[in-house]
């Protein structure tokens, strides 16, 4: 009878462990850390082999109004072309992978992000959340969430600047 309930023990911490429902090391965080250092890097091409094709991109978006990989990356890009330089601060306990209730893989990250300006050399920090769903290796679905507030009031601080400095020049030049 011992033994069988070793066995009965021993057959259940395996099942558990096969089941494994959160994790911090898994295929899926390594690809999506290989995501963030393309990003990082401006390595579009290698960015988006990590998506499916089809997959649904909603950056600050709802679901009813999803973006392709391609309009993510197109979009990703037009927003970093006032910056001299940015990057993505990780730390290992900043991205999980969980399955859910329904067996779907999803790995939720936390990061800071942060940009440079070139025009004026300030530098915007602000905290990001995404979430990835995972089928066969590829990501499918993604969920990104940060504030755009703080590079939205500096460009338009710059646009005022510099609608300010072109009416100088055109009064100087009537005088």
């Amino acid at each position: 009878m011992k033994y069988l309930f070793m066995l009965g023990s021993i057959l259940m911490i395996v099942s558990c462990s096969q089941n494994q429902r959160y994790t911090q090391q898994s295929p899926e965080i390594e690809i999506f850390e290989s995501v963030v250092a393309n990003y990082v890097n401006g390595e579009w091409s290698e960015y988006e082999s990590k998506y499916a094709e089809g997959a649904e991109i909603f950056f600050n978006a709802t679901e009813e109004n999803p973006s392709s990989i391609q309009e993510a990356i197109a979009g990703q890009r037009l927003n970093l072309e006032p910056l001299s330089s940015y990057t993505i601060e990780t730390d290992d306990d900043e991205l999980e992978m969980v399955v859910t209730d329904d067996g779907e893989t999803w790995v939720n990250y936390w990061g800071l992000w942060k940009g440079t300006i070139a025009a004026t050399g300030e530098t915007i920090e602000t905290p990001i959340h995404i979430t990835s769903q995972f089928v066969d290796g590829k990501i499918v679905k993604t969920f990104g969430y940060w504030n755009n507030a703080p590079m939205q009031l500096a460009m338009m601080k710059i646009q005022e600047e510099a609608e300010e400095m072109a009416s100088n020049e055109t009064e100087e030049e009537d005088n």
